[in-house]
């Protein structure tokens, strides 16, 4: 990377702010609070918006087209997530992050004030197109803010984060709802979103930047059309269409066509969206791979562990988010276990290795649980999956930031979310189509012809629905359930091995900002681009 002005060199060290040293504690403790808060509108919407769909289709109709208010948000953030990162890179951090915010609290406001089932999903979309820039924009920010060496003691708030998210989400969406009607699940966002806006404009200042060429926009439209497809694929399969049916054929062939495209002209772009050069690192490629599986496995497990606990241990759907108890708690405890001790020895090598194989154990335990497990049993199960979770969900994105150019920081970014993004959709269908097939086939041998109608009748069940139903079919959708449970959960510990071959590859280069290690390359093979990174990054007051 070019060197930096000796001009201004002094300004950035005089604010304490880096790229080896990074900003004084004080000036990164104001500026994560209004990241973290801008993390928290990104990961809260959906937590939130889920409980009150009953509510809003009584009031706005639209049944048919229930899913399509979540469908279109999803589209739009994963399609969006890569084009926010290049954007971020090419013109500046601070502006591009502020902008997804204002659309992200323009698109809240219009799902507010939505008249019509058609309405909604278009805002949401709209919705959806901000969100896509707000987790790129926290995880670029920071790893400009932040060296990789004294990143790891923030691993555990980003944890923290998601776990007050994923718990609190479903409560504060039902008590909404409830109290103040289906429009505040999306008006809660203004006064979060204001706060962070003007906290990230009053504190955070970054070095503007003057894009060396056009963006690549036949890049963005190929990208854009194969990950919508790819995410259709996921959401429709198995639900919408069959697997095997017309429809679903055809977007797997255009979300191909679209993908491979899409890598030609990368070759050929000269700002790519995707540059394709930081997958020559070894360990940004395999970061991408681990990402991937954690994103897959995680959000399957959050789907089915619920399930599991409410049909088969007769436990309230209304809590469903403290059900997750032990695996977010776990979760959160070791990400910042395992943040500190990486910022005080430079060491993370390690920390994938144990992660996968505790995932494994724990995906192979959860498997394990039958109609007698009690919920203690399965809390210690979850508490180790999760364990192995907290290795994993923050020290991926730290090694694939480490592994690049700080040029390059949005683009890995979202490169990182973007392929736990898809992870996570992958799952949810993959999982979700093995887990339904298996309990269709349990219900058929253990209820006869009555099993199928069962299944339909008890595909979201409660304990009261449960207390109903005959004896006979109470419990053989209760060993369908941990039939399809022990099914899923086998294929994420089958994944976790494939993640635990990529960590064995994962060489440790020193982190960036460490001492002696602020004088390494940047790269982790031969071969990679190695620059030394010694220019200002950003200035906190």
């Amino acid at each position: 990377m070019a060197g930096t002005p000796k001009a201004s060199l002094e300004k950035a060290g005089a604010a304490g702010t880096t790229a080896e040293s990074g900003p004084q504690p004080r000036s990164v403790r104001v500026v994560l609070m209004a990241l973290m808060i801008t993390m928290l509108l990104a990961m809260l919407d959906n937590m939130i918006v889920s409980p009150a769909m009953p509510t809003i289709v009584g009031d706005l109709g639209g049944m048919a087209h229930l899913s399509w208010v979540v469908t279109a948000y999803t589209l739009a953030t994963a399609a969006s997530t890569p084009i926010w990162g290049k954007l971020g890179d090419m013109y500046g951090r601070k502006g591009v992050f502020l902008t997804s915010i204002v659309i992200f609290l323009a698109g809240s406001v219009l799902s507010g004030m939505a008249q019509d089932m058609g309405q909604l999903i278009g805002f949401r979309a709209i919705q959806g197109l901000g969100a896509g820039g707000l987790m790129v924009g926290v995880m670029a920010i920071i790893g400009d803010l932040v060296p990789p060496r004294d990143r790891g003691k923030y691993m555990g708030m980003m944890t923290g984060v998601m776990a007050v998210a994923m718990i609190g989400g479903p409560l504060v969406g039902g008590t909404i709802t409830d109290h103040l009607g289906w429009r505040w699940a999306f008006y809660i966002n203004l006064p979060l979103g204001a706060v962070a806006l003007a906290m990230v404009t009053a504190v955070l200042h970054l070095p503007k930047k003057k894009a060396q060429g056009r963006i690549d926009y036949l890049g963005a439209v190929l990208l854009t059309v194969g990950i919508s497809s790819l995410v259709l694929v996921t959401t429709w399969g198995g639900s919408e269409y069959a697997w095997s049916s017309a429809v679903i054929m055809e977007l797997i062939g255009i979300g191909v066509a679209s993908l491979i495209g899409f890598l030609f002209v990368q070759k050929r772009a000269a700002e790519p969206i995707m540059p394709l050069h930081i997958f020559r690192s070894r360990n940004f490629s395999l970061m991408s791979v681990i990402g991937f599986i954690t994103g897959f496995v995680m959000f399957g497990a959050m789907l089915f562990l619920p399930l599991f606990q409410q049909s088969v241990q007769g436990a309230s759907a209304t809590n469903s988010g403290l059900l997750l108890l032990p695996l977010l708690l776990a979760m959160m405890a070791v990400s910042m276990v395992a943040g500190r001790v990486t910022t005080a020895t430079g060491k993370y090598k390690i920390f994938p290795i144990v992660g996968t194989v505790l995932m494994i154990t724990g995906f192979y335990l959860l498997s394990q649980m039958d109609t007698e497990t009690t919920r203690f049993t399965s809390g210690l199960y979850m508490a180790v999956l999760g364990a192995g979770m907290g290795f994993l969900m923050q020290i991926t994105m730290l090694v694939a930031q480490n592994s690049v150019e700080m040029k390059d920081m949005g683009v890995a970014s979202s490169s990182a979310t973007l392929f736990r993004t898809l992870g996570s959709s992958f799952g949810v269908a993959i999982m979700g189509a093995l887990f339904n097939n298996r309990v269709q086939d349990v219900m058929t041998e253990r209820a006869g012809s009555v099993g199928g109608q069962a299944t339909e009748a008890t595909s979201q069940p409660t304990a009261d629905k449960l207390a109903q139903l005959p004896d006979v079919v109470r419990d053989a959708y209760q060993h369908a359930v941990t039939a399809g449970t022990h099914s899923a959960f086998l294929l994420g510990a089958a994944l976790g091995a494939v993640a635990l071959i990529a960590a064995f590859f994962v060489k440790e280069t020193p982190l960036r900002g460490s001492g002696p290690a602020d004088k390494k390359p940047v790269g982790d093979a031969e071969g990679d681009s190695a620059k030394v990174v010694r220019e200002p990054v950003a200035e906190a007051v």
